[in-house]
């Protein structure tokens, strides 16, 4: 037994069992002394029925809670989570709801004592074998900041779908790649360290297996390490009988199916958290042209793989070097792992990993998972307000709720445009007007007017009191320049909108969206007018921003300087305003964001109204800077051509450079062939490519080309159509590229100067 009877930890596990005495709970912590294993027995489950309805169960008992809307009910328990599940369905069948028995009772465990990630565990702890252990302690939430350990994960196998004949792990203990043996002897000799060889696929999965649980590392980290590698390890190992036992204690890891279409299998495996580098980094909102391992990694760290990503052509490659070349093989494979380790140290992924599960309460293996974030926050708060929540909708609601607004825009191209943000316009919203489930359920006798005859409760409420909470701490990691917990907080801030206006949420209402979006559509065009009548023309609106048009002729301090005076004065009338209509504290924050010295709004294409979301503009600074939002140079179903082009363009528009005869030249690069490496259209396979119908978009009609198609196809537009890049037969087709690529891209821009591309380009659109 170790000396201390309590240490602090963070929860990297959980899980359940139903057993004999009761509901067995088992949580895996790193802690500063190594893994620790809690186990809770005799736990039984809860849900919450209406007083008067009749129902089986363990336990019964009357508490002091009522439903969201007043109705008083009794807490059914069961020893068996099974057993409660079944009942709560009979009870529904019979026209009854039940209230929470949705809720897993790992997960209330931790809500009902606020705990999220940082604990404290407090009773007998003991050594069993390599870990600590503690049967039924004490858990209490606590402040701390665990140092985790991560192992980078990569497998290669023989073709698409095939066997495993390679995996690579890399930690700070080391390297190892373990290869099988190919059918024939190697040319070259093996010459890594790194490099260890098997007979044959079982063997190579159990010294892969006994390596992770010798390294025991508490994070696995990957690139698609759950879609792909951790899902291949777990099918092969299952075709061959060989236990995937990965996990601490000897535990066993599973790979759960994804419940529905678009999401991720679900990883368990005890003790080990699994943190995938492409779903982290979309939670985390970085944007990326594509979220392949040679994209982000060229861009994080300025170098790729050694193989770059090409299809059939990358498989023809790992399988030549398996069979000629074992430790190039192994460096390929073990760059891999480097490159994913690099990523998650450069951008301190992991740390925004462990700040999300510290807000949240989710588990750092949960991708997506907003929904069960607001549960974890939210169902706690509300029962000591003394109420319980309905179950998650089982048949989904589609009531249509209005979006952010949009204004008008003033389509051109002009000198000096600045952007007023409202700083987290919704949660300021919530905050402002007492934006509640619980406030709503109950308004009081004088409440804050909603939408939709929505009303709100200006003292009995949750959510404006969480935000508030949560926006101290993220001023707090701002002040100690703690990125990763501020980009958490400020996540989960935003997400809380968006939650409630899901129907997969327990407390989802359309006058509870309504109330958030039609006054932030009130807030933005009342703004506008206030703008306007201090004599300045607002060109452009988008949910929480503000396009103002200043003198052209005023110089950049001047801007600068008129922009914050603009965000101060709407800060007070606000204030004013709110205080006078409504009763309440103004929480909402006007700042200057940013102001460009030239700002182009193209129009809709074909059209001479202005669009919306799609705009470029130019920041002076040091260094200066282009702004693309919307338009062809920001998107990847663009060729890289197209985009670099309208960059270009831009750039020489609006530092009023000379354009036509570089036009020109690049027309002519086009057609000598000397550009045809920017010609490269990448396309999502949505589903497989059989399984389109007869109309078929030009990425599948490549796909179909191809022996098996890759989830992500690179294909050209050929004299004969659409081809892949790997199998490009025909020549390229420069005259579709000219039309379709360089043409439109450039359009909306020139028609501001009164020109158009086929003017500059003369007749040579008409020649090829």
């Amino acid at each position: 037994m170790v000396p201390a009877s309590s240490l602090e930890g963070f929860v990297l596990t959980r899980g359940w069992r139903d057993a004999p005495e009761g509901l067995r709970l088992s949580y895996w912590l790193a802690t500063p002394r190594g893994p620790l294993e809690v186990e809770i027995e005799g736990e039984r489950a809860v849900m919450f029925v209406a007083r008067e309805v009749e129902a089986e169960a363990d336990g019964r008992r009357a508490v002091d809670l009522t439903t969201l809307w007043g109705q008083p009910v009794d807490a059914l328990y069961f020893t068996q989570q099974r057993r409660m599940v079944d009942v709560a369905r009979a009870i529904r069948e019979r026209g009854h709801p039940t209230c929470e028995s949705d809720v897993k009772p790992a997960d209330r465990y931790l809500m009902e004592r606020f705990i999220t990630g940082p604990c404290r565990v407090t009773g007998a702890i003991r050594r069993r074998g390599r870990f600590l252990y503690a049967n039924n302690p004490t858990l209490r939430p606590a402040e701390h900041r665990p140092q985790l350990t991560s192992l980078s994960l990569d497998i290669e196998t023989d073709g698409f779908g095939g066997p495993i004949i390679s995996i690579a792990l890399v930690d700070d203990t080391g390297e190892l790649c373990l290869a099988v043996e190919p059918p024939e002897a190697p040319r070259r000799p093996l010459e890594s360290a790194a490099l260890r060889l098997v007979p044959d696929e079982p063997s190579l999965l159990r010294a892969a297996f006994e390596a992770i649980v010798a390294r025991d590392p508490d994070v696995l980290i990957g690139w698609n390490v759950v879609e792909f590698d951790l899902t291949e390890l777990a099918r092969r190992a299952e075709h061959h009988g060989v236990p995937f036992v990965v996990g601490r204690g000897r535990g066993r890891a599973t790979i759960l199916e994804p419940r529905s279409a678009g999401q991720l299998p679900i990883p368990r495996i005890p003790g080990r958290a699994v943190v995938d580098g492409i779903a982290t980094m979309r939670t985390a909102t970085y944007s990326f042209e594509s979220f392949s391992l040679e994209h982000v990694a060229r861009e994080v760290l300025g170098r790729g793989k050694i193989i770059d990503d090409d299809g059939e052509a990358k498989v023809a490659e790992i399988r030549r070097l398996w069979h000629e070349d074992l430790p190039a093989l192994a460096a390929y494979n073990l760059e891999d792992c480097r490159l994913v380790r690099d990523i998650f140290a450069e951008t301190k992924l992991l740390d925004f990993a462990v700040a999300r599960q510290t807000m949240t309460g989710l588990p750092l293996s949960r991708v997506g998972g907003s929904v069960a974030a607001f549960d974890h926050l939210y169902l706690p708060r509300l029962h000591r307000k003394g109420r319980v929540a309905g179950e998650i909708a089982r048949t989904p609601r589609g009531d249509a709720t209005p979006g952010g607004y949009v204004l008008a825009s003033e389509p051109g191209l002009f000198d000096n445009v600045l952007v007023l943000d409202f700083k987290s316009l919704y949660p300021s919203i919530i905050r402002t007007f007492c934006i509640d489930p619980l406030g709503m359920a109950f308004p009081g006798p004088d409440p804050v007017e909603g939408f939709e005859a929505a009303r709100f409760n200006r003292r009995e409420h949750i959510l404006p009191g969480l935000i508030e909470e949560l926006w101290k701490q993220r001023d707090l990691a701002k002040a100690r320049q703690d990125v990763p917990s501020s980009r958490a907080i400020k996540i989960l801030m935003n997400s809380f909108y968006g939650v409630l206006g899901t129907p997969g949420c327990r407390f989802y209402s359309p006058r509870l969206v309504s109330s958030i979006t039609r006054r932030g559509h009130e807030i933005i065009t009342k703004s506008r007018s206030f703008i306007e009548a201090a004599g300045r023309q607002v060109i452009y609106g988008d949910t929480d921003s503000l396009f103002v048009r200043l003198d052209p002729n005023a110089d950049g301090e001047a801007c600068q300087e008129e922009g914050a005076e603009l965000a101060r004065a709407l800060n007070a009338w606000w204030a004013e305003r709110l205080a006078e209509d409504h009763g309440v504290q103004s929480e909402l924050e006007v700042e200057l964001e940013v102001c460009y010295r030239r700002f182009f709004m193209p129009t809709l294409r074909g059209s001479s109204e202005g669009s919306a979301k799609r705009y470029a503009g130019w920041v002076e600074g040091d260094p200066p800077r282009l702004v693309v939002k919307g338009l062809e140079a920001a998107r990847t179903d663009w060729t890289p051509l197209a985009r670099r082009f309208q960059r270009e363009l831009l750039r020489r528009v609006f530092l009023d450079e000379p354009f036509e005869e570089w036009i020109r030249g690049i027309r002519r690069d086009l057609f000598a062939g000397a550009l045809d490496e920017e010609l490269v259209y990448r396309k999502r396979l949505r589903r497989d490519a059989d399984e389109y119908g007869a109309s078929l978009p030009p990425h599948v009609r490549a796909a179909r080309l191809l022996d098996r198609a890759p989830r992500v196809v690179r294909y050209v537009i050929t004299t004969k159509g659409p081809e892949p890049v790997s199998k490009q037969q025909a020549p390229i087709d420069h005259h579709h590229y000219l039309e379709r690529q360089l043409a439109p891209a450039a359009d909306g821009i020139l028609g501001c100067l009164g020109t158009s591309f086929s003017r500059i380009a003369g007749d040579q659109l008409q020649l090829f």
